[in-house]
């Protein structure tokens, strides 16, 4: 093993050197033999005695190690900006996906937008790439302020949506911006990340690295390489952008080294349905005809009752799902992953990340995650100086091999208030471990506790698809006809919940459809981003802030932001659904027999909240849960059997954390003031923040 591969973080200049810190960033499957660590303990040994033996070797006067003296070396490497923007070469490559999607009897190309540095190519020296591989590029376009690419008259590239081309350009990287297949200036069909969709990107990677094809135009002979480039490959990407990044990550490829997945979707089946409940009225084929290109839209026909066919509406698991279900190839993934997600995203909802993360984990994937109180909305817009700090040292640390520190550092930021962060060694952090939360019987129909101990009895509600989770939050203290609530006693410190939980019920129908919902809920005055509001948690500001080098055809200068808040009473931090109807598979419903009790366990999405001293902490179970699901075709009352109830719930520190007092004021029936109910979604990964 080349020793520039050792942590330098394993020899620090000091008396505790030999106390080893482990790494907070799991190393990508690189082992160290015992031989090679007692080695490299012998070596570290002898350096400090050396130092300590050594005349004026006192600790406050010892010059540096080596090692301390190349790690701080490490640190200050950097990129910087010495290449000229306006004379970079900006060109356009159309690649063969290997696929006819169309039927029109050719393999599809796909557009390459490329804009590169000009000078190493001429100092002979190869360069990494940045890519964002897109269905939105001239139908919905990108980022808040929703750019579109445009061109000359002569077809020519001239401005990149976003600010990588600006920024990392002149820093010695090529930005890559693909059009997927059936979008655009691309051939073929989108298939709504199916194997078009992913092969889209693929094949860009591998023409990248020198296994695939390329033309200087959509159907001409003559051949494109890409010399220019040393393959090594990272794809960022917000919704959808970001989606491709982890289909084409899970592929295995060679040549990709990391991805930045941002709000990105992890299984297609989870984007469209909760356990068999719809949680859109449209599905795939609605989301293809808005982004198809008008030749697609002419050609591509069979393609949507393709989509149609393999996505019935009956939330049943088909092979569609399971060619665009990530998941379980996780395994096949080399690149390291860096998430951001927002924990109150309600487009691509946090269940997403969360199973993705956990899958990686299994994996021993290389992660770093950043986990924000926003909707579905782009790091640039929430924390744009820190993140453009950080996706500069990950880029230059992935791509370009620069010991920059990134990957000693905390494994996760976690946004607790509006614009305030912590972080974490590792995510979620040690010492968390799931706890089992029974709900009970109250003094008042549906207004129970909640606690470790079993509870007994039935608690009974309706289903009222007027309502949804801020109803039922708002009135938790109060006796209503359409939700079970239970709540623990104020807590007498604070509470952290971490990583993903579960909520199993066992309920008696009484019609033949049914869906349900559980929340999590944060019960105590607080200040929050407004994540229900249209711009999800954010405010676009008049004033705008340069990111890079720019022309006058493509400016690095976007609009600031600041946080949206809003003052509450209390908090839904994480949320499940399900068809009740699939109680017996999460792949298949059926029809429910009234009267009859039905088990079903809930995943509720990924989250890390902290309950505050003096809040309290709830459970909520009802019906349809409004603009988040679809109702069931029949209105049902359901009596929830409460010994057979359970919340699994990730707790740091585990049950012994919950501690609450011994005893409290009952609290007023008052209603509670929150954000305003989510609003319709319209499933378009990418949004109005996209």
């Amino acid at each position: 093993m080349d020793l520039s591969e050792v942590p330098t973080a394993l020899f620090p200049a000091a008396v505790d050197a030999c106390t080893f810190r482990a790494m907070p960033i799991r190393a990508r499957r690189t082992r160290l033999t015992t031989t090679t660590w007692r080695t490299l303990l012998a070596a570290a040994l002898a350096a400090l005695l050396a130092t300590l033996l050594s005349p004026g070797g006192a600790a406050h006067s010892a010059p540096r190690t080596p090692a301390a003296a190349q790690d701080t070396a490490d640190r200050a490497k950097e990129s910087r900006p010495v290449y000229s923007y306006a004379d970079a070469i900006r060109e356009s490559v159309w690649v063969d996906i290997r696929i006819d999607g169309d039927a029109d009897g050719t393999s599809d190309r796909v557009a390459v937008d490329i804009v590169r540095p000009r000078e190493p190519a001429q100092q002979g020296r190869k360069i990494p790439v940045i890519m964002d591989a897109s269905p939105y590029y001239a139908c919905c376009g990108r980022g808040n302020e929703s750019q579109k690419k445009t061109y000359d008259a002569s077809g020519n590239p001239v401005r990149f949506p976003l600010y990588y081309d600006n920024y990392f350009v002149p820093r010695g990287y090529a930005f890559v911006a693909v059009d997927l297949a059936g979008t655009s200036r691309s051939a073929g069909c989108v298939d709504i990340g199916g194997r078009s969709d992913v092969k889209s990107a693929k094949a860009v990677v591998d023409w990248l690295n020198g296994r695939a094809r390329g033309y200087t135009s959509p159907t001409g002979d003559k051949r494109a390489d890409a010399g220019w480039t040393n393959g090594r490959t990272g794809m960022i990407g917000k919704s959808y952008d970001g989606t491709i990044a982890n289909g084409v990550a899970a592929t295995g490829v060679e040549g990709l080294e990391t991805i930045v997945p941002i709000g990105a979707i992890s299984s297609w089946y989870d984007y469209y349905f909760a356990k068999g409940a719809p949680l859109f009225n449209s599905g795939p084929d609605g989301l293809a005809r808005g982004v198809e290109s008008p030749d697609a839209a002419a050609r591509c026909g069979h393609v949507k009752q393709q989509l149609v066919a393999g996505a019935p509406r009956s939330g049943d698991w088909t092979p569609l799902w399971t060619e665009r279900d990530h998941v379980p190839d996780a395994r096949k993934v080399k690149a390291s992953v860096f998430v951001v997600h927002g924990m109150q995203d309600l487009n691509v909802r946090a269940k997403h990340f969360g199973q993705w993360w956990d899958a990686l984990a299994d994996a021993g994937v290389q992660r770093k995650i950043w986990l924000s109180q926003a909707g579905h909305v782009d790091p640039f817009d929430f924390r744009r100086a820190d993140w453009v700090r950080t996706l500069h040292r990950w880029f230059d640390h992935e791509l370009l091999g620069h010991r920059n520190g990134i990957d000693r550092e905390p494994m996760a930021d976690i946004e607790r208030a509006p614009d305030r962060w912590t972080t974490d060694r590792t995510w979620p952090p040690r010492g968390t471990h799931t706890t089992a939360l029974r709900p009970a019987k109250g003094t008042a129909p549906g207004v129970g506790t909640l606690g470790t101990r079993p509870g007994k009895g039935t608690e009974t509600f309706t289903d009222d698809r007027r309502l949804g989770e801020a109803d039922w939050a708002a009135t938790i203290d109060t006796s209503t006809p359409a939700k079970a609530g239970f709540t623990t006693k104020p807590l007498t410190r604070d509470l952290r919940v971490s990583g993903s939980s579960r909520v199993t019920v066992t309920v008696t129908p009484s019609t033949r459809t049914a869906h349900l919902s559980a929340v999590l809920v944060d019960l105590g005055p607080d200040t929050i981003r407004d994540y229900t509001h249209d711009d999800e948690g954010i405010t676009t500001l008049p004033e705008r802030s340069c990111w890079g080098a720019s022309t006058s055809g493509d400016s690095s200068c976007f609009k600031n932001t600041a946080a949206r808040t809003a003052d509450v009473d209390y908090t839904v931090f994480s949320r499940g659904w399900a068809d009740l109807g699939n109680h017996a598979s999460d792949h298949q419903g059926g029809p429910l027999t009234p009267g009859k009790a039905y088990t079903i366990t809930l995943d509720l999405a990924a989250s890390d909240h902290v309950v505050p001293k003096g809040h309290r902490l709830a459970l909520i179970v009802g019906g349809t849960d409004r603009n988040l699901i679809v109702p069931p075709a029949d209105t049902p009352s359901l009596t929830v059997d409460l010994a057979r109830t359970v919340a699994r719930v990730p707790l740091v520190g585990g049950a012994k954390a919950l501690t609450t007092a011994p005893r409290s004021t009952a609290p007023r029936e008052s209603r509670l003031d929150g954000v305003a109910p989510p609003r319709p979604i319209d499933p378009v990964p990418g949004g109005r923040t996209s």
